[in-house]
C-alpha cells in the first residue's frame, strides 16, 4: 500500500499542469491497440453508490450501525463509497459491524486502514463483493483540516476500473486544492475508466465551485440531485462522477424511509457500464 504525497499545485499554474497531464492519459487510452475497443465490446453493469455515514448517527440523534448496514443492503450496490465509516477522534477504529455487513448486504470493506479495526483512510472506505481484487493507494490531501482520499483499481470480469473515493473538506479553497491532488494523483497512473464518488462539500455552481478543478479529466459536471439534509434535500453536496463520459449513467437519490434517518446525508446510487463508456470515447476519437 502506498501512501502518495501532495506536491502543491496551487493556482492557475497547477491546473494547467494537471490538464497536460489529463490529456496524455486520455490520448494514452485511445493509442492503446486493446482500449478502448475491448471496453467497448464488454458487456454487463455495476450499481455503485457513494453515501456519508454520519459516522452511524442519524437525524434522531442515535448511533445506530446495524441502521446504517440496512440501508447499504436496500440499496443493493455491487460497490460502495462510503464517508465517516471511522470513528473521527482517538483510535480510528471502524463502525460498521463486518460480519453484518457481508451477511446482509454481501459486501466487505477493501483493505484499506492502517489499523485491523478499521474501515478506511480519513474515513474513507470503500466497499465490494467478496473476492474483488484491487490495488490500493491513500492519498493525504491538503487543507486546513486532514483529509484524504483513496484510490483503488479493481479487476473486474470486463477489465480494470478505477475507483476514487472522498470526502473533501470545508473550506472552498481547500476543496480546489484537494481536486487539483486527485487529479495528479490520477494522472500519474495508468489510462483506465475512472469514478470519483464521495462527499464533495460543494454546494456552489459555476466559476466559483470547486468542482471546476475536475473539468479537465471529468469534463463539465452534470447536475446532481440533493442529497443534504436528509430529511429535506436541497443541496448537492455528494457525487458520483465518471470518464469517460457515458460510463456513469441514472445517478439519483436512495430515498427511503430509513435512509432519511440514518444520517444527515441521503446516498446516492448510479449505474455505470464499461462499455458505454468507451463508445462514447471512440466516438469522439
Amino acid at each position: 500500500m502506498t501512501l502518495l504525497p501532495f506536491r502543491p499545485l496551487a493556482g492557475t499554474p497547477g491546473i494547467r499542469r494537471v490538464a497536460r497531464r489529463v490529456r496524455r492519459l486520455v490520448r494514452d487510452f485511445r493509442d492503446r491497440p486493446d482500449a478502448p475497443r475491448a471496453y467497448a465490446a464488454a458487456e454487463g453493469e455495476l450499481r455503485v453508490a457513494s453515501w456519508n455515514l454520519h459516522k452511524c448517527v442519524g437525524t434522531d440523534g442515535k448511533f445506530d450501525p446495524h441502521r446504517s448496514i440496512s440501508v447499504i443492503a436496500e440499496m443493493g450496490a455491487d460497490l460502495v463509497a462510503l464517508q465517516e465509516a471511522d470513528k473521527r477522534f482517538g483510535r480510528r477504529t471502524g463502525l460498521l459491524d463486518l460480519a453484518a455487513l457481508e451477511r446482509e448486504a454481501g459486501l466487505v470493506p477493501l483493505d484499506i486502514s492502517e489499523l485491523p479495526d478499521g474501515h478506511g483512510w480519513h474515513g474513507n472506505a470503500l466497499l465490494v463483493r467478496p473476492g474483488m481484487q484491487a490495488r490500493i493507494r491513500r492519498l493525504r490531501l491538503p487543507g486546513a483540516e486532514p483529509r484524504g482520499a483513496v484510490i483503488a483499481e479493481l479487476d473486474l470480469p470486463m477489465g480494470p476500473l478505477r475507483v476514487v473515493g472522498a470526502h473533501l473538506g470545508l473550506l472552498l479553497h481547500s476543496r480546489q486544492r484537494q481536486a487539483i491532488a486527485i487529479l495528479d494523483a490520477i494522472a500519474e497512473g495508468d489510462p483506465m475508466p475512472t469514478l470519483l464518488l464521495g462527499d464533495l462539500n460543494e454546494w456552489r455552481p459555476g466559476a466559483k465551485s470547486s468542482l471546476r478543478m475536475l473539468e479537465p479529466f471529468f469534463g463539465p459536471t452534470p447536475k446532481a440531485p440533493p442529497s443534504f439534509p436528509a430529511r429535506l434535500p436541497v443541496l448537492a453536496l455528494d457525487r458520483i462522477l465518471g470518464w469517460p463520459q457515458g460510463l456513469v449513467t441514472d445517478v439519483v437519490t436512495h430515498d427511503s424511509p430509513r435512509a432519511r434517518v440514518a444520517s444527515d446525508h441521503l446516498p446516492l446510487t448510479a449505474r455505470v457500464r464499461l462499455g458505454e463508456g468507451a463508445q462514447a470515447l471512440l466516438r469522439a476519437a
